[in-house]
């Protein structure tokens, strides 16, 4: 069995992990390149029978794609994980994408969701930028509303500041927050996570192996022959000099899994969740074969020795 947690004020208890669907959108804007729709539905029952009860969505994973798929999915079985979705991002006829969070927007969006998923109620439903900021409030009192309204079960926020939640917190609770963390992208920790620990506010992180990038799958040349459409291309990590010290990273990372029994993304997950303030971790997964090098994350709890050496790398290489 794998350990769960409360997600914030709310009476969801989630896995560690669970299951981020953006890679399984396929080719668009920001994506991570083409994917199979059936290799897709394989990993998402294969990371369910592991034990992974919840899976984090947005409407904008391939414009509807990632949502349809999951919907898809749904249909195939009797046990059923959470669902967590967004809104905030729209697109025209044309492709084009545009944020909004004007309350008939947003009312639309949650209809569109609740039907490509197949669903009758949402269990968490997240802005997903606070974009554009004046309209937050607007967005904010709506899902509050849809949540009185019984459409969505939970409400939360993604990508926020402590200055913006305060702003939305007098309107009505947050359960939860989803904000970018790993060992390449350590910024929530000076105020963002203190702040969610202080007002009971759960923690989904996103990109926890920095996307990929401490999986120990990624080299210099699988960067060089990533997908022309692969949004990590523009990322300052996946660049030098920053590459070549976050492969160094990995090794280390590497080191500390072989005493356990597990690879480096592992490790780099289980820092994650070793933060106090992190209720789960999403990762995505894209393939049947990826789902067992990061269930092994799920129970795996870094000691003193393991956390010293990360540590002192990370000390070392600013």
């Amino acid at each position: 069995m794998m350990e769960t947690q409360n997600l914030g004020n709310s009476d969801l208890a989630i896995t560690r992990i669970g299951l981020g669907a953006w890679a399984i959108g396929g080719s668009w804007q920001w994506g991570w390149g083409s994917q199979e729709d059936q290799d897709s539905i394989a990993t998402l029952h294969q990371a369910l029978d592991a034990g992974i009860n919840w899976i984090d969505t947005a409407p904008v994973y391939g414009l509807g794609h990632s949502e349809t798929v999951i919907g898809q999915m749904l249909k195939e079985r009797s046990n059923k994980p959470y669902i967590f979705t967004k809104c905030s991002f729209v697109w025209d006829d044309q492709q084009e994408i545009n944020t909004t969070l004007k309350a008939a927007s947003v009312r639309q969006e949650v209809e569109d969701s609740l039907q490509r998923l197949g669903v009758d109620v949402i269990d968490l439903y997240q802005i997903h930028w606070p974009n554009p900021e004046p309209e937050i409030e607007e967005g904010w009192e709506t899902l509050a509303q849809l949540k009185q309204e019984g459409k969505v079960r939970y409400i939360g926020l993604s990508n926020f500041n402590p200055a913006q939640m305060d702003r939305l917190a007098a309107i009505a609770p947050i359960t939860s927050l989803q904000p970018p963390y790993s060992l390449v992208k350590r910024e929530v920790e000076t105020e963002i996570l203190p702040y969610c620990e202080q007002h009971n506010i759960g923690v989904i992180a996103y990109s926890p192996m920095g996307s990929g990038l401490l999986s120990g799958k990624m080299t210099q040349e699988r960067m060089a022959n990533l997908a022309e459409d692969d949004w990590r291309r523009k990322d300052n990590e996946f660049q030098e000099p920053r590459l070549s010290r976050n492969l160094e990273l990995v090794e280390v990372l590497r080191t500390i899994g072989e005493k356990h029994g597990c690879g480096p993304a592992a490790v780099a997950i289980a820092w994650v969740c070793g933060n106090s303030a992190v209720t789960g971790a999403i990762v995505g997964m894209r393939r049947p074969d990826q789902v067992e090098g990061v269930m092994q994350a799920a129970n795996l709890h870094l000691d003193p020795d393991d956390l010293s050496r990360i540590h002192d790398f990370l000390e070392q290489h600013p």
